[in-house]
């Protein structure tokens, strides 16, 4: 999907009306809304698309597929785009890891132990420190990754004997539902989740973040301790098919 004439400032008045959303849900619980970061979502959307949200100060930006963000890569090359941090939201095959360990700054999707070494070794071998969250499943969705709670915990625990990722952080994607409060015992689990873990001696540097939110349950998200919100659609527009 190319970008048309008016897109590029779509997107930039799109962007600021997100960051003030998040602002203003993080006012509302006190927080400091610098302490919640914006991955722009540009799966399915051409290059030109993710090159406007980076104009914009969109410098975060999440890709699902590992194929398509490379292709962008090439485009927006780290020689021209040194600002520009990828992130990995969507699930890992291991047939991908090598090249997602090398391409991504941030992979949100590790959901096993296995899962988890493939990437050290990869990354080892690649001389790359990509930063892991873990991906939990709070609704057994069967369409749908991640890992359960203890299943989390022996993946914390693995991940003290790592070198080349660090794991930083908990990730959620709840079932989907127009309507935001839906997602807010998922997103308050998740919160309650790392907190019982940071109770129990896990190492608080494995647990600095909490990926969760979207376009439409961003607010929620925010108010219930998000670190990182990942938003395509209201900064893209509809997402083409």
């Amino acid at each position: 999907m190319s970008l048309d004439a008016n897109a590029a400032a779509t997107i930039a008045s799109n962007a600021a009306r997100v960051r003030e959303r998040i602002a203003h849900a993080a006012a509302g619980v006190g927080r400091d809304p610098s302490g919640v970061r914006l991955v722009a979502v540009s799966k399915r959307f051409d290059a030109e698309y993710a090159r406007a949200a980076v104009t914009a100060g969109l410098t975060d930006l999440g890709e699902n597929r590992v194929q398509e963000a490379v292709q962008k890569m090439g485009v927006l090359n780290a020689q021209e785009y040194p600002e520009v941090t990828w992130h990995l939201i969507g699930h890992l095959q291991s047939n991908k890891v090598r090249k997602a360990s090398q391409a991504f700054a941030w992979i949100h999707s590790v959901d096993s132990v296995d899962l988890l070494k493939r990437l050290e070794g990869a990354a080892r071998e690649a001389d790359t420190r990509p930063t892991i969250m873990v991906q939990l499943d709070l609704a057994g969705e069967v369409t749908k990754h991640g890992a359960t709670v203890d299943n989390t915990r022996r993946i914390l625990d693995a991940a003290g004997s790592c070198t080349a990722v660090r794991v930083r952080g908990l990730m959620v994607l709840p079932p989907w539902s127009e309507d935001a409060e839906f997602a807010r015992p998922f997103f308050a689990r998740l919160r309650e989740i790392r907190d019982q873990f940071l109770e129990d001696g896990v190492d608080p540097g494995l647990l600095e973040e909490l990926s969760m939110g979207m376009s439409h349950d961003l607010e929620v998200a925010v108010e219930e301790g998000a670190t990182i919100v990942r938003v395509g659609t209201a900064i893209f527009g509809p997402r083409p098919r």
